[in-house]
């Protein structure tokens, strides 16, 4: 683990969180990091008794945004409603400027999302040069982002229930 970002995983402040719910929206592209992201935070979540656990895929990095607030807004009234919304993509740089685009498009979008709904997105998404870094985001030197994901999902739940 990075010695960066080992704050991060300290659980202090997570409240009695096992009625917790969790709402993971991730990609299909870059399938092998995307699996581990996932598979980290649901192994994070599980040590929290955490097992209200919803996973909607979608094709691709650019659609994140829209299947978080879709879950939101199809779920109002059903008692289906997440307490945070975990949004999982790996976008690795190639040769055209089609990175640029997609990553600031999808980290406006779950910005957006922080601001209009009342449940926090955390932001999952992988911004990589090549496949090496990203592997140094699923356990290597830079830690587990998943698992840093599900701390910050958790983390963030418990303070807006003190509040």
């Amino acid at each position: 683990m990075s010695i960066h970002n080992q704050s991060l995983l300290n659980d202090t402040g997570i409240l009695n969180i096992e009625d917790a719910s969790i709402v993971i929206v991730y990609t299909e592209w870059n399938d092998t990091v995307i699996n581990e992201l996932v598979a980290g935070c649901e192994r994070s979540l599980a040590q929290y008794n955490v097992s209200k656990v919803t996973k909607i895929k979608v094709p691709g990095a650019f659609e994140l945004p829209f299947a978080c607030k879709q879950y939101w807004e199809r779920t109002q009234n059903t008692g289906k409603q997440p307490g945070a919304i975990i949004a999982f993509g790996c976008v690795i740089r190639g040769d055209t400027p089609h990175f640029d685009y997609v990553c600031q498009g999808v980290t406006q979008g779950i910005m957006q999302l922080n601001v209009d709904l009342p449940v926090p997105t955390i932001f999952g998404l992988l911004t990589v040069e090549n496949m090496q870094q990203a592997e140094e985001r699923i356990g290597g030197v830079h830690g587990h982002k998943g698992e840093e994901a599900a701390i910050t999902a958790l983390k963030m739940i418990s303070m807006l229930r003190a509040l």
